[in-house]
């Protein structure tokens, strides 16, 4: 069974790479290969259901990989099989195989047929690494492969201002999500002592003996959880993502926005509930929310005036239902929940282009005033005031401008230095704290306890200044592996960290980060304008430029494509438990990175071209 279990990650990896090699003019045969591998998949699943409930359907858990092993620190890659994998594992290949059918004659002669088939298959293989992971670090890795899915499938349309601009602000509230995550790992390894597989909480005397010993740690540790599902599912306050996420074809708002990667956050609750189910101030906190988006998302559907910004906002107040259901101990509701919720915003995503045209037919002959039952219970001031409320999506949007990205933008006022100016005060400074590391004996102790939370400040300032750049784009490339540079002198005053696991975090961004200049460097010499100041469109001039940079933009986030993946934890180990500030900043700075670099890839080469002999869109479109 064990060798089975593989077969559901190597299905769609393999589909993967084939589709990468057929030509774009090939629809009929890109399409063949998205829905065979999805057929292939579905079978496979109902016959190892099928033997795996006829043999007492116990979990299965498999340490499929070790990837790095030191005494003190194992990374490993865990897969697992229970109930909760199983209902995942069937809507999401059932899904996949009726997308990729629809998509089939709905995408007919688009530019984009071959990249759109390529996404949906990496996703699908994200999504099942996802589903079957067996440990956070596991799950993390499909985590990261779902959140580059769904930018490059939102600024599927990338000749439009619109699309680009929304595919960056999801990734964006996707990254706050991450953080979570992050932090969860982290105080995970802490808790534990070791890399422990999601058995482990099955154990309800083990758990409950950590949770009474390390009540702190366990707490930050759920809230990190909730943080991460929060921000996937687009829960309160990260609702107003999701119609955002529709400016995709309506094949990709389905299977991602629908069905698939929005409950993801409900896969998290429940793929950790034997561990919180034990915190009562968790579950109330996953009630509150629950309850929170509720309120706010069935108003706000129904005075939405796009069809498909109703079926989010609806699909996210069902959600927030099963978050409630998880926290009461309904698991096993909340999976059926989850499988119904699917289908039906599949279905009404797919259907809704012609739902439009009858529904306005409907409108014209057959119009009548619907009534207004709140005025029966509520005053007509507070029934308005709820309407206007809706009609502004609760300000949610301005919410996260306000206290997320605008201070981000203040900051950056204070941080306006020429890139000379940095690699002057850089080189002298770095070296500075070189030497107070190499002679950390001889400075006293206070010294030393503050440095890490100084340096990593000090990276951390680098990066915003990055994301908030836009004048030169070589300046936001470099500050962004001068971060990666600053976090790894921080965390080595806590600890001696070994020149293997500095070169593991390092080796892929600095690899990534020369690339990437080259590459950037090659541009600024045929194009006349490479700036941050608006959306460029030289991908279509340069494809293989803008692939080749979009590679080395996840290297230099740490994207499971390098060796500095697995860096990121092992930079994160050698943070201690009391040092929540640091881990904090670290978790964040990492985020940033990866969010600065997208931003360059999405600046440079998406958007309309500036050219005139280019086809220009509309920014309304």
């Amino acid at each position: 069974m064990n060798s089975i279990l593989q077969l559901f990650i190597i299905i769609p990896l393999i589909g993967y790479i084939f589709s990468l090699f057929i030509p774009s003019h090939k629809e009929r045969m890109l399409s063949l290969i998205g829905t065979f591998t999805a057929s292939i998949q579905l079978i496979t699943f109902i016959g190892f259901f099928t033997f795996w409930m006829l043999h007492q359907h116990r979990s299965i858990d498999l340490n499929y990989l070790t990837l790095y092993k030191s005494q003190t620190f194992h990374f490993f890659i865990d897969l697992s099989f229970d109930k909760v994998s199983a209902v995942f594992l069937f809507v999401g290949a059932f899904l996949t195989l009726l997308i990729n059918l629809y998509s089939r004659h709905y995408l007919h002669r688009e530019s984009g047929y071959k990249r759109f088939f390529n996404t949906i298959l990496f996703f699908y293989f994200g999504y099942n690494v996802t589903i079957l992971a067996g440990n956070m670090e596991t799950l993390f890795l499909g985590w990261e492969i779902l959140g580059i899915s769904s930018f490059l499938l939102i600024a599927f349309y990338r000749d439009r201002y619109l699309p680009v601009k929304n595919s960056v602000k999801v990734f964006s509230i996707y990254r706050i999500g991450d953080i979570g995550l992050m932090l969860a790992i982290w105080m995970n390894h802490h808790l534990w002592h070791e890399n422990v597989s999601f058995t482990k909480f099955l154990n309800a005397d083990l758990v409950n003996e950590h949770i009474e010993q390390f009540t702190t740690y366990s707490t930050f540790f759920s809230l990190a959880i909730l943080v991460a599902a929060l921000g996937k599912s687009a829960q309160f306050p990260f609702s107003s993502w999701l119609p955002r996420a529709m400016e995709g074809p309506t094949p990709s708002s389905a299977i991602f926005y629908g069905s698939l990667s929005v409950h993801l956050g409900v896969f998290l609750l429940l793929r950790t509930f034997p561990f919180w189910e034990h915190q009562t101030l968790i579950r109330v906190t996953v009630i509150v929310f629950g309850v929170l988006t509720v309120f706010v998302a069935s108003g706000t559907s129904r005075v939405q005036s796009s069809i498909k910004s109703q079926i989010a906002y609806a699909s996210i107040a069902q959600i927030g239902i099963i978050f409630i259901e998880i926290a009461l101990g309904l698991t096993n509701f909340a999976l059926f929940h989850f499988a119904g919720n699917a289908f039906l915003r599949t279905y009404q995503l797919l259907v809704s282009p012609s739902v439009v045209t009858y529904l306005i037919r409907d409108q014209f002959y057959n119009f009548t005033n619907k009534p207004h039952i709140l005025r029966r219970f509520v005053p007509r001031k507070i029934e308005r005031t709820f309407y206007m409320l809706c009609i502004k999506e609760w300000n949610l949007d301005t919410f996260m401008t306000r206290f997320i990205w605008a201070p981000m933008k203040t900051t950056n006022k204070y941080l306006n230095f020429p890139i000379k100016t940095a690699m002057i005060l850089f080189v002298p400074a770095y070296l500075i704290g070189i030497l107070l590391l190499y002679y950390r004996n001889y400075f006293p102790d206070f010294i030393m306890h503050q440095a890490p939370l100084i340096f990593v400040i000090t990276g951390h300032a680098m990066v915003i200044k990055s994301y908030t750049e836009k004048e030169s784009v070589f300046i936001s490339w470099i500050l962004i592996i001068m971060n990666h540079l600053w976090i790894t002198l921080a965390v080595s005053f806590n600890e001696i960290i070994s020149m293997e696991q500095i070169t593991i975090y390092l080796s892929g961004i600095v690899v990534s980060g020369i690339l990437g200049y080259a590459c950037l460097r090659y541009m600024k010499s045929h194009e006349k304008i490479v700036d941050l100041k608006s959306y460029h469109g030289h991908i279509y001039e340069h494809p293989i430029e803008g692939i080749l940079f979009l590679i080395t933009c996840l290297g230099l986030s740490a994207f499971p494509i390098t060796s500095s993946f697995v860096g990121e934890d092992l930079i994160l180990s050698h943070v201690h438990s009391d040092q929540i500030i640091l881990a904090t900043i670290i978790a964040v700075s990492f985020m940033i990175n990866g969010l600065s670099a997208i931003r360059i890839y999405a600046r440079v080469f998406l958007g309309q071209h500036e050219k005139t002999y280019h086809e220009v869109a509309y920014k309304s479109s």
